[in-house]
């Protein structure tokens, strides 16, 4: 799935249009994210979530390496679900928490930024890198609905016994396969097909791997 509707005819952009026009103060904007419609990000509920979660984040990144235990009490506190080992390094910053789901024994590395205004599920045994971006929000590509706030998400899906390396974009709507490996420097704008090395920007698969 690509994270922009790049072939999208301008009919069906101009319908876009029309539906972000008709976003109101009234709207439901989390229940538009959830059904990745077009939403205005700017309203009151996610500005107090965001503040929420950052002070989380705060304090996560604020203790010292022995508390390791109240990391963790804070990522089960913050995260939708976690399995019972998991190792994240701080600095570590996401957008709510409370969209994210991983499995046992992750391993998240230095400067680990999930933004989760669409769901992010990460299996068991996925090891992320340092510098690591997972991003599942889409701004309009038009300026006037853009500086409104008007924007959408897409979940992102990692599956079980995932490697990925450095410095990866995970883009919007994205599932990566069981057992693939992201090469570091990779944007991925494309699902990642299973067991499969996969590389570059735009990230592209390379070989096959074992299973």
């Amino acid at each position: 799935m690509n994270y922009i509707d790049s072939t999208m005819s301008t009919g069906r952009f101009f319908e876009y249009l029309c539906r972000m026009d008709n976003i109101t103060e009234e709207s439901d904007n989390i229940e538009l994210f959830r059904r990745g419609e077009w939403a205005n990000g700017f309203a009151e509920e996610f500005s107090r979530d965001l503040v929420i979660c950052e002070e989380k984040c705060f304090e996560f990144n604020s203790l010292p390496p022995s508390r390791k235990d109240e990391r963790r009490a804070i990522i089960r506190g913050l995260f939708r679900s976690t399995g019972e080992k998991f190792n994240i390094n701080p600095p570590f910053h996401c957008d709510f928490g409370y969209n994210i789901s991983i499995g046992n024994d992750f391993v998240g590395n230095f400067n680990l930024v999930i933004l989760d205004e669409a769901e992010v599920t990460i299996g068991n045994n996925v090891f992320i890198g340092p510098n690591v971006s997972l991003c599942t929000i889409i701004h309009s590509l038009e300026t006037g609905p853009r500086n409104r706030g008007i924007m959408r998400a897409r979940p992102i899906t990692i599956c079980d016994n995932v490697w990925i390396a450095s410095n990866v974009v995970v883009l919007p709507g994205i599932i990566i396969g069981e057992g693939a490996v992201i090469g570091a420097g990779s944007v991925v704008s494309k699902d990642v097909e299973p067991y499969t090395l996969a590389v570059g920007n735009p990230c592209r698969k390379i070989k096959d791997l074992p299973r």
